[in-house]
């Protein structure tokens, strides 16, 4: 099961045309099993399926990975580290914070870091508007805050208002497309549509950046 998981897997990627680091294929593999093992205990994911998370969970991360850039980059309402963690694996050299309120799923989250080795991602338990992040008494602000599946795009801005610096990138993932935005200070500058192997159904992302 494990090894056709992996061949599902490097055939979407294949198919996408990412290029990901040599060891990622099988640590998303090895990801998709901690999903699945700790799904057991506590509600992670509604997908139970290990063949349904290839397409629904990692290769839909990983489909905005050419949006992502350098620097520092917040994943708000991770969740079961979606999209953070497949896109920490894609890019081990940018370093992502992943930011939920359920402990549990927090639980999950840092359980993964240890298991997986990875040394550029922090887990925040906490509400993002909460969050004030710190590094030797100087306030933090992110390069990009990604959020996939959190809500709705307004709040979204609204509540991660704080972690925006004005060369920050907001990139919002959702289903059907809705362009709708009516946040002051705020500027859509493109949305793209995400071809995600083997998933039939509408994904799009919304490119946000702060005026002037």
């Amino acid at each position: 099961m494990t090894q056709q998981l992996l061949e599902d897997l490097q055939q979407g990627i294949r198919a996408m045309d990412l290029e990901l680091p040599e060891h990622a294929p099988q640590r998303l593999i090895d990801y998709i099993g901690l999903l699945s093992h700790w799904n057991k205990a506590i509600n992670l994911t509604a997908i139970r399926d290990p063949e349904e998370m290839i397409s629904k969970h990692l290769l839909d991360s990983i489909s905005v990975q050419p949006y992502i850039g350098d620097g520092l980059v917040a994943d708000v309402g991770s969740g079961a580290g979606l999209p953070g963690i497949p896109l920490a694996i894609a890019l081990p050299d940018t370093h992502f914070v992943l930011i939920d309120t359920n402990g549990k799923k927090t639980r999950f989250l840092t359980q993964v870091k240890i298991a997986l080795g990875l040394e550029n991602i922090e887990v925040v338990n906490q509400r993002v508007e909460d969050y004030q992040p710190m590094d030797d008494g100087h306030r933090i602000y992110f390069d990009t805050v990604i959020a996939r599946a959190y809500a709705n795009t307004g709040d979204i801005l609204n509540t991660t208002a704080h972690l925006h610096k004005p060369e920050t990138r907001i990139l919002i993932m959702q289903g059907k497309l809705n362009k709708t935005l009516d946040v002051p200070g705020y500027i859509l500058k493109q949305s793209h549509t995400l071809n995600v192997y083997g998933l039939d159904a509408e994904r799009h992302l919304l490119e946000i950046g702060i005026t002037p």
